[in-house]
């Protein structure tokens, strides 16, 4: 079975802890796409991790983890990631595609850069590198991790860089230029680091699906921070959805059999861009506090997450563009402090209300529709593993929110670690 994992809504679902859990049974878990930009938190016998590159995998040594060609890869945040695992008793097997691109320290002071210059109207960003580094790609002047193998050559590529590069530091943003000798270093030192994990990942994996592997992709971010389908442009520069898994992980289209799309309890965002059921003040604050297990702030900034109630129409669009087979539902355990719990149930758009997700200059304009459901206040819902033992309050939660999504809810995380999760 070929299985992806990809998040519904902004990101920040849970997408890790449900990786964790499935690649129990599973031979091999990729991560397709994006970079160090997100983390995804896991909590198990270990302790509790935010990765960032590394596949959610890492923690069963049985498995292969595999950073594919679609990965943005920051070699030395990767490096930091493996000695940190190692140092808590972690032992993971890494692969690194020969085809995946090297997130650069140009890429993250371009897109620091660019921030700065955007002023009010930044992205949010993570200042990762990414858009810089997914800029290059397609300008088809990144470079792949074959190519540090190959130093005449790469000495070639890296002038024409620094040429382009330079122009760009000393006319738009005033900065300091790049130095060729300095990058060949860099690169050298990075062909060092990554070299015991390098291999054809897609000739691997092709052999590996031959042989009937079980196999997770894991998927970054979700739906609505996608390029072509999300709140563009507020989104992030590779594709998040389940389609795209098979091209950032080199695998045939077909093998992939199911498709399972998180979403949580209620709603959060990190970055700008549209967020309908957005709430602010205390309220905000107050379900920002209750939120995961540290409360709903970045596991790769630090900063305090945009919250808002669960939003249907968001989710229902999250869903039927990632395909989904089955939906998890994560953080039902937050909304315990709740006398009443809102949930967005459409937009109002110009005085018409939808049920559909719209593009983003209406999206602008939306107002979210809300219906109030019970709340939990009281009730425990923190740890139980059998959907029958729930509060009813809760059971109708869920199957409300699993009849406006369309999917079926086969999984509900009721806490932060491995076992404290209902199995439908």
């Amino acid at each position: 079975m070929i299985r992806a994992i990809v998040g519904a809504n902004w990101g920040d679902e849970g997408k890790g802890k449900t990786t964790d859990m499935l690649a129990r049974e599973s031979d091999i878990v990729i991560r397709f796409q994006g970079g160090a930009n997100a983390g995804h938190t896991i909590i198990n016998e270990y302790g509790r991790f935010a990765l960032h590159l590394l596949p959610s995998g890492i923690f069963y040594p049985h498995i292969t983890n595999i950073l594919s060609n679609g990965v943005a890869l920051d070699i030395p945040k990767l490096m930091h990631e493996l000695e940190d695992v190692r140092s808590r008793g972690v032992s993971p097997k890494v692969l690194v595609s020969d085809r995946a691109q090297v997130l650069m320290p140009y890429h993250i002071l371009l897109d620091t850069y660019e921030e700065e210059r955007l002023g009010a109207a930044a992205f949010g960003s993570t200042k990762s590198g990414i858009a810089p580094f997914f800029s290059d790609k397609f300008a088809k002047i990144g470079i792949q991790v074959n190519e540090l193998f190959y130093p005449d050559e790469l000495r070639e590529k890296v002038a024409h860089i620094c040429g382009l590069k330079n122009l760009q530091l000393e006319h738009v943003y005033h900065k300091p230029l790049l130095d060729e000798d300095e990058m060949f270093d860099t690169l050298m030192k990075y062909k060092e680091m990554i070299e015991p994990f390098v291999c054809d990942t897609a000739a691997y994996l092709r052999k590996a699906v031959s042989e009937g592997k079980n196999i997770l992709l894991e998927g970054q971010l979700g739906t609505l921070k996608d390029p072509d389908f999300g709140i563009y442009p507020m989104v992030t520069s590779s594709s998040p959805l389940a389609g795209y898994a098979a091209v950032g992980a080199g695998i045939p289209a077909r093998e992939i059999t199911d498709v399972v799309a998180v979403t949580k309890a209620y709603s959060s965002a990190v970055g700008a861009g549209e967020f309908v059921s957005e709430i602010f003040g205390d309220e905000a604050q107050e379900l920002r506090i209750h939120g995961g297990d540290k409360g709903e702030f970045g596991a790769t900034t630090g900063r305090p997450r945009r919250v808002g109630w669960f939003d249907c129409v968001a989710t229902r669009y999250g869903m039927q563009m990632q395909a989904a087979t089955e939906a998890v539902l994560t953080a039902v355990d937050c909304l315990e402090y709740l006398d009443e719990i809102p949930v967005c149930v459409g937009y109002e758009i110009d005085g018409k209300v939808t049920r559909d997700f719209p593009v983003t200059p209406l999206l602008k304009r939306a107002k979210p529709v809300l219906k109030v459901m019970p709340g939990f206040k009281g009730k425990k819902v923190r740890g139980i593993t059998s959907f029958d033992e729930l509060p009813q309050e809760v059971k109708d939660y869920i199957l409300f929110i699993e009849k406006e999504i369309e999917v079926p809810i086969t999984m509900v995380s009721t806490g932060p670690r491995r076992e404290e999760t209902i199995y439908r």
